[in-house]
């Protein structure tokens, strides 16, 4: 793949969009998979089926349940970064610390854009969902844990409304000045 990484720009590295349920990160990632040819991991396939199951009956996980999706998603990206230079994962990472689990997982580095908006737009777009385990009457719980990035984190927040053309092309461009700024 480093056909895929003169494309891009961007040296070896995952993106992980992050946010709260509903903010638009499988979309997101499926758009910037599509434009870099590169690999995109959705986290909510790396849950255990017990806390799926959990989700689904609307109780929130714990950390206990959360450390080991965050490893299984964590080495799946670090494994995708080592063998094709790039990756993309969607990841809810809602506090700090599990975005440190999950980088220290992949043992590459990780470049975090969260999503953020309104929680009752939110609650309206996880409302209209149909087919995901996620209920709506968990979105409080997120929103209760997130822990916005710090400054010192490398990341970036967006608005998760707007067309996905332009959240592309600001994640494109933040990730490569800032990969470049790192590497100079």
């Amino acid at each position: 793949m480093q056909s895929q990484r003169k494309t891009s720009g961007l040296p070896r590295c995952a993106i992980v969009v992050m946010g709260v349920s509903g903010s638009g990160k499988s979309t997101l990632i499926a758009d910037l998979a599509a434009q870099l040819d590169c690999p995109a991991y959705e986290g909510d396939s790396f849950h255990a089926a017990a806390s799926i199951a959990k989700m689904r009956a609307g109780q929130p996980l714990d950390d206990s349940d959360r450390w080991p999706w965050l490893d299984r998603l964590g080495f799946a990206i670090g494994a995708s970064v080592r063998g094709g230079g790039l990756a993309l994962a969607a990841c809810s990472a809602l506090k700090r610390r599990y975005r440190e689990r999950l980088e220290a997982a992949a043992a590459v580095p990780l470049l975090f854009v969260m999503l953020d908006g309104e929680k009752d737009e939110i609650a309206l777009r996880l409302a209209a969902r149909e087919s995901h385990y996620m209920p709506a009457s968990l979105l409080d719980s997120q929103c209760a844990l997130l822990e916005r990035p710090a400054a010192d984190e490398r990341a970036l927040v967006l608005h998760c409304y707007g067309p996905i053309e332009d959240l592309r092309s600001h994640v494109l461009a933040w990730a490569q000045a800032g990969l470049a700024a790192a590497a100079g």
